[in-house]
């Protein structure tokens, strides 16, 4: 695990250093996914090796049964 300390800009960029750039295969355009959890900041880059982790990990949940029934409910208000 590599640390490294940054500041934010006054419109709240952050330049990520290049030992982590390189570490975490995150290039110019590369997008990321940003969470609080517990008073953290997590910055997820989105890479091929990120979209890849995610296949399949909402097989069998019928996700497009549960946004039909959303839209639904949503014309019945």
């Amino acid at each position: 695990m590599t640390k490294s300390t940054i500041s934010f800009s006054s419109r709240g960029q952050v330049v990520i250093p290049r030992p982590l750039r390189k570490e975490l295969g995150i290039e110019e355009g590369t997008r990321a996914l940003v969470e609080s959890h517990d008073g953290a900041l997590v910055l997820t880059p989105i890479t091929r090796e990120y979209v890849k982790s995610q296949y399949g990990k909402y097989r069998g949940m019928n996700l497009l049964g549960a946004l039909a029934g959303e839209k639904e409910s949503e014309k019945d208000k």
